[in-house]
């Protein structure tokens, strides 16, 4: 069996030894003669796992105790609905930071539920940075402010935590949660779809600090109401049971690896090889401020748009696929995500440099 290098934006790749665990589990799990799939949420066998899995990513996280863990559906695209819908009524409004499509999509899908304020907006700049905090024009009377900590089509990411005082932050990590320390105390919400760095599609996980449940919009369907869903342990309705149990062993192979910090390092070498390779190239070029680049996303233009087809057909036929940059950028795009090796870079990096030498 041959594994291609899969630089997929998501669902993405998955740690070998996880998906080989699943594997050998999935006709009996611990022998109880059931696959995952085919367990109650409420048997004693998921919710074992259930709770290891919280425990998993509180551990690794920091999560205070003063913070709820959910397991949801519905994706990030599906939080841009649930969090104003949550939230916004502690005051009627918010403010959204706008660094590229993800965060316009929940700007303008808050906007359905309460009064918005473009704190920043760096569209004019093609997404290519993050905006100083000096430059925002906050609204000290906002339910909360939010922001996607990395954009994972423009390739922009936050080195730094915003400072919004009194405001509770709210931050979409979809596309970076778990591959650097965080300080959670520093947000009052994060959420992100797991289908990038920490497992499958179909699984959302939210951290929400308590005193922000319970304000809940009469719109807000019960499935999708934080405080419901607290006090029912993720399990109002059926959570998304397989997506949880193999969330669980990529948080226990993370674990293994030595945790955040070692991630945090793993990430940064890849991305440093990448960008070191770029940067010395006349070939490519990448868009994105120096300072605001993403460790997770790496977007690339070639020289002549016209050589697309043949970069991408011979980076196939090397074993590395889903390098073709969104349709709204075009382009390349190497999604570096915690699963993907150094090796998996190191052979990018190499095939682009034939490519250059051969097209230069």
């Amino acid at each position: 069996m041959t594994r291609v290098f899969n630089f997929s934006p998501g669902p993405a790749t998955l740690p070998e030894p996880v998906l080989r665990q699943a594997a050998g589990e999935m006709l009996d799990w611990h022998g109880s003669g059931m696959s995952v799939m085919e367990m109650s949420h409420r048997g004693k066998e998921f919710i074992s796992i259930h709770a290891e899995a919280e425990a998993l990513l509180r551990e690794l996280m920091g999560v205070p105790a003063n913070y709820k863990v959910l397991f949801m559906q519905g994706g990030a695209i599906g939080e841009n609905a649930i969090v104003p819908m949550n939230l916004i009524s502690r005051g009627g409004k918010a403010d959204y930071v706008v660094t590229g499509e993800w965060s316009r999509r929940s700007q303008k899908e808050a906007a359905r539920f309460g009064q918005v304020n473009v704190a920043a907006d760096t569209e004019a700049g093609h997404f290519t940075h993050i905006p100083k905090q000096k430059e925002w024009k906050l609204d000290p009377g906002a339910a909360y402010v939010h922001i996607c900590s990395n954009e994972t089509i423009g390739g922009v990411q936050f080195h730094w935590t915003p400072d919004t005082g009194r405001v509770p932050l709210v931050a979409d990590m979809s596309s970076d949660i778990l591959s650097r320390p965080v300080d959670v105390s520093k947000y009052g919400l994060i959420y992100a779809g797991a289908q990038k760095n920490m497992g499958p599609s179909g699984l959302t996980v939210v951290i929400v600090r308590e005193d922000l449940m319970g304000h809940a919009l009469p719109v807000t369907p019960s499935a999708f109401n934080y405080q419901l869903q607290a006090e029912n342990d993720s399990m109002y309705n059926t959570p998304p049971t397989y997506a949880i149990y193999i969330m669980g062993l990529v948080l226990k192979h993370f674990k293994g690896m030595g945790g955040m910090a070692a991630i945090e390092a793993h990430n940064k070498a890849k991305a440093r090889l990448l960008y070191d390779y770029l940067d010395g190239s006349s070939f490519y070029r990448n868009p994105v401020a120096k300072e605001d680049r993403s460790l997770m996303n790496v977007p690339f233009k070639l020289k002549d748009d016209a050589l697309d087809a043949d970069f991408l057909k011979g980076a196939q036929a090397r074993g590395m696929i889903q390098l073709k940059g969104h349709r709204s950028v075009g382009g390349m795009r190497a999604s570096i995500y915690n699963a993907m090796s150094l090796e998996g870079v190191q052979a990018l990096v190499q095939y682009m440099k034939e490519f250059e030498a051969q097209h230069g």
